[in-house]
């Protein structure tokens, strides 16, 4: 999991571009490992933004240090930083967003509470970017009309975008 982490972190650069606020996530158990990105990232001094759960969807809150992360009863890692103000569109330039897996027409399969989706519903296509797992990019998912589609991939071995934008 290690390479994998330093990998994403590496093409994460290349998926971040001039980007100067992301928003993006603590993976936790088998998701992608986005320490070393938000590490790297941060180096960068790029503005880093990550989702807490609320009751009614994602709030959002500056990344300080993975050792500033609290853990959650759901086993999420959020930001203890004070909530950001504003839509997601509002406060980030580009979203690496959770995913279970993603097509190459970049539909994009969550864990299936929405939370993500619902969130995801006010910013550009272009400014989504799934993370995932090399053999989690596939060829075609079943598409349901809340979920929202991404630009392109961040995987351990690259940044791919698609074409059908």
């Amino acid at each position: 999991m290690l390479a994998a982490g330093n990998a994403l972190a590496q093409h994460g650069i290349r998926a971040v571009g001039d980007a100067g606020t992301v928003a993006v996530y603590a993976a936790v158990r088998d998701e992608p490992p986005t320490r070393p990105l938000l590490d790297e990232l941060r180096q960068r001094h790029v503005r880093l933004l990550l989702p807490r759960v609320a009751a009614d969807g994602l709030e959002w809150a500056s990344y300080e240090s993975w050792d500033r992360l609290a853990a959650t009863d759901t086993g999420l890692l959020e930001p203890t930083a004070p909530t950001e103000r504003g839509r997601l569109a509002d406060v980030a330039d580009l979203v690496l967003a959770p995913a279970l897996a993603v097509d190459r027409r970049g539909n994009r399969l969550g864990r299936g509470a929405g939370f993500y989706d619902r969130a995801l519903a006010t910013v550009a296509r272009r400014q989504i970017v799934a993370v995932v797992f090399d053999d989690e990019v596939l060829d075609a998912l079943p598409v349901d009309p809340h979920d929202i589609p991404v630009s392109g991939a961040l995987t351990p071995s690259g940044f791919v975008t698609f074409d059908d934008q």
